[in-house]
């Protein structure tokens, strides 16, 4: 199954590379907010992904960041992001990816991401390990915050949060660090931890399909997942991925974070 996942993802990535070199302004389209765009490359990607889906496993149901829910009932989901970092992708910047991951009875059990700009192909599967092109990944053992490269995105600010956004804990945690940086795809931010080049990512607001497969990457490289109150239910109530050394200080930074449930 994770190799039939890797060649499909590597599939789809090509496609997308393909698409993003003719993407005119007319195939960029926006969602609920200005800044909340999809592109035609999104669809066409989703429905190549879905179309192979249904044809090898016909009884899982599958969650696609464009077409939403479809397939039968199971305990056995693929999650799809068809393009990881639109924003970016529109604008021919390299920083996307493609992601699929396999959900479990809520769990990620089996993930693929391919970055094709950089031919990187990250993927993980339950007990099995977490790798990137054929290697092994593992986390960094950085433990202290001033050595430390921390990621987050803005999406809360991009859906115009007033309230408990990204600010506050941006204004906390970057004096602290080394350095933080804004890559612009959460998939590709959690295998960056997988891989030890960052060291701790969090978010306020990802939905399923921006993580499912990045949740098994970085947990089979050995990072800790959870919300911001060092508990499961992610990434609805935050979203922090760190290296495991990094954990206990990083959830430090959101003992007040309020979750507004919107």
């Amino acid at each position: 199954m994770l190799e039939y996942i890797k060649n499909l993802a590597v599939a789809a990535g090509k496609l997308a590379l393909a698409e993003q070199a003719v993407l005119s302004a007319d195939a960029v389209h926006t969602k609920a907010t200005a800044k909340d765009i999809v592109t035609d490359a999104d669809r066409k990607v989703e429905d190549f992904i879905v179309t192979m889906l249904k044809r090898e496993f016909p009884d899982f149901a599958i969650f696609g960041e464009e077409s939403g829910k479809s397939g039968h009932e199971s305990d056995y989901c693929w999650v799809i992001d068809p393009i990881d970092g639109t924003a970016g992708f529109a604008r021919k910047l390299p920083n996307w990816c493609v992601s699929i991951g396999l959900v479990h009875k809520g769990e990620s059990i089996l993930g693929a991401i391919y970055a094709p700009v950089k031919n990187e192909l990250y993927y993980a599967e339950k007990g099995k390990g977490s790798f990137l092109n054929g290697i092994r990944m593992h986390v960094s053992s950085v433990s202290d915050l001033e050595s430390s490269i921390v990621v987050t995105g803005l999406g809360c600010l991009r859906a115009n949060w007033k309230e408990e956004n990204n600010l506050k804990y941006i204004s906390r945690i970057a004096p602290l660090v080394g350095d933080l940086r804004k890559y612009g795809s959460a998939a590709l931010d959690c295998c960056r931890i997988a891989h030890g080049v960052l060291d701790a990512y969090w978010e306020l607001l990802l939905q399923p399909y921006d993580i499912a497969a990045g949740d098994i990457i970085a947990r089979e490289a050995g990072a800790v997942i959870t919300d911001f109150y060092g508990g499961s239910d992610y990434p609805a109530r935050g979203f922090l991925c760190t290296n495991g050394a990094l954990h206990r200080t990083m959830l430090e930074f959101f003992s007040d974070y309020q979750d507004l449930r919107r």
